[in-house]
């Protein structure tokens, strides 16, 4: 009997969204195989990984049986549903919510409307200046809310003591509000949730200067 293929994650070692996947994977002990789909040269754009992917983004996980999960946080369920271990969502539905909701404030609200595809088109309607600006405003506007969500949260993480899928959002986000030049000295309990991901395994593993398509 041939055995199963095993998981193939289809990434870009800057993306802030393959990087949650990453993190996510790590977080349940699954080393992946990883095929890169460089942005900055189009690839997202080729014909083939277009056909795969109508959306032309990354990340995607590939399963044994050929079947692609995209969207981050599409396979980070999926992780969470068939990977029963170390979980990252509670079992207590009212604290999943919150968890999610703050998730989605960077997932759909703030990552999404920040990202290279929408600052190259402010760039083309205006200026480089004005993109930056954008993204600047942008980002801050969601890391305040996001604050806001988990401001009366116990810590050290965002909801408690163990990580949860709010941690797995928020890293990535953070390196890109510093690129921006985002003073995250104005969200104290952030601070605190990123101090406190940082020396775990599975958040060092899956930066993107440790990814196989970094730049050396």
């Amino acid at each position: 009997m041939p055995h199963p293929k095993p998981l193939r994650l289809f990434s870009y070692f800057r993306s802030g969204a393959s990087w949650r996947v990453r993190i996510g994977l790590a977080w349940k002990g699954l080393s992946v195989p990883q095929t890169a789909i460089d942005l900055r040269t189009g690839a997202q754009s080729a014909a083939d990984w277009r056909a795969r992917n109508p959306q032309a983004m990354v990340p995607a996980l590939e399963l044994s049986d050929g079947t692609l999960l995209t969207q981050s946080l599409a396979i980070l369920e999926w992780l969470e549903e068939t990977h029963p271990a170390n979980p990252f969502l509670p079992a207590d539905p009212q604290a999943r919510a919150r968890i999610r909701a703050a998730s989605l404030v960077i997932a759909a609200d703030t990552h999404p409307i920040q990202n290279l595809g929408i600052l190259k088109r402010i760039e083309a309607l205006t200026s480089a200046d004005h993109a930056r600006q954008w993204a600047k405003e942008t980002i801050a506007h969601g890391l305040a809310a996001f604050e806001a969500l988990i401001a009366r949260e116990s810590g050290p993480y965002c909801f408690g003591a163990r990580p949860t899928l709010a941690d797995i959002l928020l890293v990535p986000m953070l390196f890109n509000a510093r690129r921006f030049g985002i003073d995250l000295a104005d969200y104290p309990r952030i601070a605190e949730a990123e101090v406190a991901c940082e020396p775990l395994p599975a958040f060092q593993s899956a930066r993107p200067e440790q990814q196989p398509d970094a730049d050396r």
